[in-house]
């Protein structure tokens, strides 16, 4: 028999499926202490939690048989995942349970801004029959442009469609081809603020997202426009919001999340008229609660029976002699993954890595996870990405994965090179480990060059000719922006090249934007490694 003890509350239907299995034993006891939990989960196998047990080494430790821990729910902050992985138990969560909630939340708040529902309704409960003052719009033959077009994002576009509403979808990994298939118009940003009539956010809170509509898309924003989130706090520009409200450049708002949560007394969301809050209700469903339990009930039952299962969140197992030869390249890999997907500017299409050198001889299966949530982590965000999901994610975008191997490493030991393919473009980052110096970047596109992977970078593309170095030091310097180390790459002399700067910060974008104005300069873009 198994065991399997919940320590929160969970639905009763939501483990009926491991209540009525034949060969385990289900235990309920929520509210345990840690010390408590400790004295009893060395005879357990398996264990259910949702936000409010903290799963620590401590516990993991006393869990002699413990084999796998579900959470039901997505986040997992609430688990040490390192301290799982090194004792070779596996989490699990549930990604999927919460997307079609989400999705109707998000088309309820559509349809409350577009109609004023919550204002109307607050004025009639208090005896005012006002009419005039809540003249809505239609959604049919309005356009829809959704920001973000991962699980939730794409079933809205579906009961958008439904409504009669022109669905603009962007997204780093949305291709024309599945655009056209979702019958969606591949759009950007800017094409959705300045034509969309609705917009909704489906995007994780990453850095590159973190205000990726404040002022500066307002103020090209088409007139009217209708704004809803029910992804992540702080995606929108929460005060440039108001202020575009105020200024009738958006004719109202609907927001479930918050930057901070929950809101100060005095945020101005909170008593505007043109603006409808909810508190982070976007997963608040009976279903919901009940869908993120069934699945991770099922996917335990398969660990427990030594069947296949899915949604894992740490590092799967790998024989201890191919651990040992590629740990050292896990962080490399991540990197030039992220690396690269800073540098690609369309939809990736295609991630192909190539080994060489010693690592030709490996199952680099491993490594080639974190190579892939190095690229999609820079724009999913690290807590739906990690190195078990990272394929399927992929997979599910419809971004090819091709692995290469080749025992000639250009003059290294060894060398990895991931190559980002879209429709008009591809992009090259190369890497290696160095005796004495770590981790470098040998490569960038065509050019050689020597980089420690970490940091804030600024990349700049430029042509050869004096005084470049200069001119961007001078300009750097005079926005208090301190150069650590510098590096150019270069073919021919006189002819194209780049320029690696490590920088002390961030580097303010209107800096980047000036780099980019000097003379012989092409492009300056900023790469963060962490």
């Amino acid at each position: 028999m198994f065991k399997v003890l919940v320590s929160d509350p969970i639905s009763d239907l939501g483990i009926q499926q491991l209540v009525d299995a034949e060969d385990v034993l289900v235990d309920k006891k929520p509210g345990l202490s840690e010390d408590e939990l400790v004295a009893i989960i060395g005879e357990y196998d398996a264990l259910l939690v949702r936000s409010q047990t903290r799963v620590t080494p401590r516990i993991m430790e006393a869990g002699a048989n413990l084999k796998v821990i579900g959470r039901a729910g997505v986040g997992v902050d609430n688990i040490d995942l390192p301290a799982a992985t090194q004792r070779g138990i596996i989490v699990i969560n549930a990604p999927d349970g919460n997307t079609i909630t989400t999705c109707e939340h998000t088309f309820a708040m559509i349809m409350a801004v577009a109609r004023h529902i919550p204002q109307a309704y607050a004025k009639t409960i208090n005896g005012q029959w006002d009419r005039k003052s809540f003249l809505g719009v239609e959604l049919r033959n309005k356009v829809l442009g959704v920001l973000g077009m991962g699980r939730i994002g794409s079933e809205v576009a579906k009961r958008a469609k439904a409504f009669g509403m022109e669905i603009m979808g962007y997204d780093p990994f949305l291709t024309e081809e599945r655009a056209e298939k979702m019958g969606v118009k591949l759009s950007s940003v800017e094409d959705i603020v300045r034509h969309a009539d609705f917009m909704t956010v489906h995007t994780p809170l990453t850095p590159e997202t973190r205000h990726m509509i404040g002022k500066a898309q307002f103020e090209i924003m088409k007139p009217g426009m209708r704004i809803v989130n029910c992804a992540r706090g702080g995606i929108i520009d929460e005060l440039a919001l108001v202020e575009a409200v105020d200024q009738n450049i958006v004719a109202g708002a609907a927001f479930d999340v918050f930057e901070v949560e929950p809101p100060a007394e005095d945020h101005p969301f909170l008593k505007h008229p043109k603006i409808i809050v909810t508190p982070h209700l976007g997963a608040s469903t009976v279903e919901a609660q009940e869908n993120v339990a069934i699945d991770v009930s099922e996917q335990v039952l398969h660990i427990l029976r030594n069947e296949p299962f899915s949604n894992a969140v740490n590092m799967p197992p790998v024989p201890t002699e191919v651990l040992n030869k590629l740990q050292p390249y896990f962080s490399l890999g991540e990197k030039l993954g992220s690396f690269a997907a800073q540098l690609a500017e369309g939809a990736v299409e295609e991630i192909v890595v190539n080994y060489s050198g010693d690592l030709a001889e490996v199952d680099t299966q491993s490594l080639t996870r974190y190579v892939v949530k190095g690229v999609l982590s820079h724009h999913l965000g690290s807590e739906q990405v990690n190195v078990v999901n990272s394929m399927h994610l992929a997979k599910t975008r419809d971004v090819n994965i091709i692995v290469q191997k080749s025992h000639t490493s250009k003059g290294f030991t060894n060398r990895i090179s991931v190559s980002l393919r879209g429709k008009n473009e591809e992009r090259l980052v190369a890497g290696t480990l160095l005796n004495g110096y770590g981790a470098r970047i040998v490569q960038i596109d065509k050019f050689p060059v020597d980089v420690a992977p970490e940091g804030n970078l600024i990349l700049v593309s430029h042509s050869d000719k004096p005084g470049i170095i200069g001119r961007v030091g001078t300009l750097l310097g005079g926005n208090d922006v301190n150069i650590a180390t510098m590096q150019v790459g270069r073919k021919v002399v006189g002819g194209a090249a780049v320029m690696v700067l490590s920088v002390d910060k961030a580097v303010p974008r209107e800096v980047l934007q000036e780099i980019a104005k000097l003379p012989d300069l092409n492009n300056a873009k900023e790469i963060v490694l962490y």
